[in-house]
């Protein structure tokens, strides 16, 4: 799931989630500095975060542009739950990531044993049938929970990994600034067929089947697709992308030196320029 932050937003993940809630920082890119009249313009960087491999777990890629002060929150991506034995119940419910475009999180404690992969995906839809038709006919999806009354439902691809809630909203599903996209692995050769089956069944692709190069490692082949309310939807050839998305074992102390080397607040204030909202 990739998810934009700000620098505040980002400091608040490291010490409240990972500390917390014992995740791991699973690998970091960034983007080399231009040398441009403002030196950020253009500079980002992406942190994979979970709790553990992103073969067997979900994993958030949060997405930090330097030159950007805030999002606009919309109201598509609604709560991220993770359920686990090791939290203080002092933590235990619903949080909000400080800052404009601030996610939330709802957290449960349980004394259980935790399922291997103890995230919930919340998006919000507009017609509840009309997404189930999509995600579970088109995209094959299981039903594990249905409620009409409460316009809700619980979907997944395996009982121990990663579930997605679809929950109805009244209106239209505002993607707003903040938004990103869910994305998934599946055998290589299962991407064209994919591709074709939306084709068939006049569905929105917005990015064709595509090889895409990443220096240094593998090279992965995506195709994304939109559902019917403009929720983003990636998948990636999974022979590669097992390659691609291997643990950094220096993740964490790379964000470490570069969270410290951010100097983009200070320089925007010197300059008296203020960050460009998301």
């Amino acid at each position: 799931m990739q998810l934009r932050e700000t620098l505040e937003t980002l400091t608040y993940i490291y010490w409240f989630i990972i500390k917390n809630m014992c995740q791991k920082w699973l690998d970091r890119r960034d983007t080399v500095g231009c040398e441009a009249s403002v030196p950020y313009d253009g500079k980002w960087s992406k942190t994979m975060v979970g709790f553990g491999p992103e073969d067997d777990h979900f994993v958030a890629e949060l997405t930090y542009n330097y030159g950007i002060g805030d999002y606009k929150l919309g109201n598509d991506f609604m709560v991220n739950t993770v359920a686990g034995c090791k939290f203080e119940e002092s933590i235990e419910g619903v949080c909000e990531w400080p800052g404009k475009g601030a996610c939330t999180f709802s957290l449960s404690r349980c004394l259980a044993p935790v399922p291997r992969d103890p995230v919930l995906i919340t998006l919000a839809v507009s017609d509840l049938q009309k997404s189930l038709n999509y995600w579970c006919n088109l995209l094959g999806m299981k039903i594990y929970e249905k409620d009409e009354e409460k316009q809700r439902a619980l979907l997944g691809y395996a009982d121990n990994q990663c579930k997605l809630e679809l929950q109805g909203v009244k209106g239209v599903v505002d993607h707003a600034a903040a938004f990103g996209r869910i994305a998934f692995s599946c055998p290589q050769k299962e991407l064209p067929g994919l591709e074709d089956l939306m084709k068939r069944e006049k569905q929105k692709i917005l990015t064709p089947l595509v090889s895409l190069d990443t220096p240094g490692k593998a090279t992965v082949q995506v195709v994304i697709l939109a559902d019917p309310d403009g929720h983003e939807i990636c998948f990636v050839g999974d022979e590669a992308f097992r390659e691609l998305s291997k643990m950094d074992p220096e993740g964490s102390r790379l964000l470490d030196d570069a969270m410290a080397a951010d100097k983009s607040d200070e320089w925007f204030a010197k300059h008296s320029k203020p960050k460009a909202s998301g």
